[in-house]
């Protein structure tokens, strides 16, 4: 296949319209990114929370 060939072929695949099934799985794909995203930032909020409270109370044994 030429180089000519492949790009016809590359912008008539981008031009196409999508089967509901392609758009199902993208969006698919798109939620479970999403999930992991904020399970990772639920993870450092989390430890951020334990860290501060940490340290808090280190310092008010250090007050006392």
């Amino acid at each position: 296949m030429s180089f000519r060939q492949s790009t016809i072929k590359y912008v008539k695949d981008i031009l196409r319209a999508r089967t509901i099934h392609e758009v199902i799985a993208k969006e698919l794909q798109e939620a479970h990114l999403r999930k992991l995203e904020a399970e990772t930032a639920a993870e450092y909020a989390s430890a951020a929370i334990q860290y501060n409270e940490d340290r808090i109370s280190r310092l008010k044994k250090r007050l006392l």
